[in-house]
């Protein structure tokens, strides 16, 4: 399941919703990505996610059918937030279920790393004094991206 909103989520209660009743789940891995305070050495202060409505959530429903196809997963959520959010808020949750942990930890790794390269977001950071810089893309994610090529 795709969901890209505005508004803050709260963890425990997507993977409940995901997870309830369903006795077939043996394991959930699950990813919490988080504004943090520093960027390249810069103080960041805030962020704010652009996207392109419609077209966000067309890539992520490719990005989660590869997952779904590759390992044996009962279920999996990506929920990804757009807007400005503040320091320590929620930016983005990973969440995969499946009979055995190993196919979720998969799973859940391969859409972390696919979301910070193939994802039609735009992070924009304000920090400390006040000025703003588009957020680049770094070689480490790309990296890691090819790892499941």
């Amino acid at each position: 399941m795709i969901i890209v909103q505005d508004a803050a989520f709260d963890t425990g209660a997507e993977i409940k919703r995901l997870t309830d009743n369903n006795t077939q789940i043996g394991a959930v891995v699950s990813f919490t990505g988080l504004v943090r305070d520093f960027n390249d050495g810069a103080n960041v202060q805030s962020l704010t996610l652009e996207h392109y409505p419609g077209m966000t959530e067309k890539e992520l429903e490719k990005i989660e059918a590869l997952a779904l196809n590759k390992w044996d997963l009962t279920d999996s959520l990506i929920i990804h937030r757009y807007g400005k959010m503040e320091l320590g808020e929620a930016i983005v949750l990973v969440v995969t279920a499946s009979a055995h942990r190993s196919d979720a930890f998969e799973a859940a790794a391969f859409l972390m790393d696919w979301l910070k390269t193939k994802a039609p977001f735009w992070k924009l950071e304000e920090n400390s004094s006040g000025s703003e810089n588009w957020v680049k893309e770094r070689s480490s994610d790309i990296d890691a991206a090819k790892k499941w090529d």
